[in-house]
């Protein structure tokens, strides 16, 4: 029972703190990743992984890593927004990644698309005060895009192995 329970909150509760920290601050931890990491590792181990599945989630996760970087070296994404794309290929594996990445790219071309709209209106008075509104506002910031990577994990999640392994009848009784 604990570890459905953490088969259901654990990957989406860390998404939606990269999301709202990506949002507030314009940075993602370092401890973000390394939670989703080892979250993957004891969930992993606890569902009795085998080791090819094992092996295909990390080769998923450093494929990722590696393009996700080359990226990062030339200037298109931050180095917060390579990792947790790479976290999110472990967690989802070779099964789930190109369907994360067309929702991933869907919100992020979606709330580019917001921003430079909003941008192009003065901010209304009342919210000057607000330091993460005005870095959002600003016209020389860069768009959050964990903020996309969050909700495209968060819309393919329900459809990968952890979530069909729940045993809800289980859940049903509390």
């Amino acid at each position: 029972m604990i570890l459905d329970i953490a088969r259901l909150m654990l990957f989406p509760a860390l998404m939606a703190f990269v999301a709202a920290s990506d949002l507030l601050t314009m940075t993602i931890s370092n401890r973000i990743s390394l939670a989703l990491v080892a979250g993957f590792l004891a969930l992993a181990a606890f569902s009795g992984m085998g080791l090819h599945d094992f092996l295909m989630h990390l080769g998923a996760g450093a494929i990722v890593l590696v393009v996700a970087f080359a990226c990062f070296a030339i200037g298109q994404v931050g180095g917060g927004d390579a990792k947790i794309a790479a976290c999110v290929a472990l967690w989802f594996g070779f099964g789930h990644i190109l369907e994360f990445l067309l929702f991933a790219s869907l919100f992020g071309g979606a709330l580019t698309l917001l921003l430079l709209q909003l941008r192009q209106w003065p901010l209304p008075q009342l919210l000057n005060g607000q330091t993460w509104l005005l870095r959002l506002h600003d016209k020389r910031s860069r768009v959050p895009y964990g903020i996309a990577l969050a909700f495209g994990a968060l819309m393919v999640y329900p459809e990968t192995d952890w979530i069909k392994a729940v045993d809800l009848t289980h859940l049903a009784m509390l």
